[in-house]
């Protein structure tokens, strides 16, 4: 039997539901649909894996013998194992762009109003489309990982360290995509959307340890590399596979990165849930 929402969303009378179980059913009606909407556009998600896959065979076969990591032997093999760690949490942030430039959609066709006029809970919207870019991060990060392994990339701590790491990830990526809400409910097109959604992460990305050591950047900036929620992600999942090829920076958050990253990830999906979800009540009025 249809539940309320699904009436409401195909025209029959509602019945308002009220309380946690209506948040948690109303979020997974609103993810459900986004997922729905991803299977029709297939392209959507062939262009987003490409982007990434690139970036893997660019570094590891253009860039990787040039790159030298203390402690390891100058080679493309030593630098992939850097470098996949680097590469899977970019993946998982540069997935905000898709969010911001989703929402912003909805907000520009009139979708959101018509969410807002159902009798549903008012953050449903947003949690359940978070839920829905999750769940497309994850699809990609196991792309991802196939060609990494046929590149080279090696897991050396075992599966349970492995299955960890990604957790990391993906617990990054959801923060992350709270940020994506936020801006596609701050502009007026999708367009302004996906370039808001991406100018800020290439300074965020690239200033941290993902492509290459922090020790190789000037001191004053160093102290920025090391703080960067990126950078403690990072390091996190190289403990957990296994991919430090060289010794781990002598500072707190680099000796200490699994508890750091998820501090990070839980203070950014608090702060930025909330916003977004006070920005859509004031934007859909």
């Amino acid at each position: 039997m249809a539940t309320a929402t699904e009436h409401a969303i195909g025209g029959a009378v509602p019945v308002q539901r009220r309380g946690a179980d209506a948040v948690l059913h109303d979020s997974w009606v609103v993810a459900r649909r986004n997922l729905r909407r991803t299977t029709r556009i297939p392209e959507i998600v062939v262009f987003g894996l490409m982007q990434p896959v690139m970036f893997v065979l660019l570094f590891s076969y253009v860039m990787g013998g040039a790159i030298r990591i203390p402690g390891a032997q100058s080679s493309s093999s030593a630098y992939i194992q850097y470098l996949m760690a680097g590469i899977f949490a970019q993946t998982v942030t540069f997935a905000v762009a898709g969010a911001s430039a989703g929402i912003a959609e909805d907000m520009s066709k009139g979708l959101v109003d018509r969410f807002r006029s159902l009798p549903m809970a008012r953050s449903a919207v947003l949690v359940g489309r978070t839920l829905a870019d999750l769940c497309q991060t994850a699809f990609t990060l196991v792309v991802l990982a196939l060609v990494a392994l046929l590149v080279g990339w090696r897991i050396h701590e075992g599966l349970l360290s492995a299955l960890g790491a990604f957790g990391l990830l993906l617990l990054l990526g959801y923060a992350f995509s709270w940020i994506g809400a936020l801006i596609g409910l701050s502009v007026r097109s999708p367009e302004a959307a996906t370039s808001a959604g991406l100018i800020w992460l290439f300074p965020l990305t690239f200033i941290s340890n993902a492509f290459v050591p922090v020790s190789s950047m000037p001191g004053w900036l160093q102290a920025i590399a090391y703080w960067n929620p990126f950078s403690a992600t990072v390091q996190a999942c190289r403990n957990l596979f296994g991919n430090q090829v060289g010794p781990v920076d002598d500072v707190w958050p680099m000796q200490h990165a699994e508890l750091v990253s998820v501090l990070w990830s839980v203070v950014i999906t608090a702060v930025f849930s909330w916003l977004s979800v006070r920005k859509y009540r004031s934007s859909t009025r």
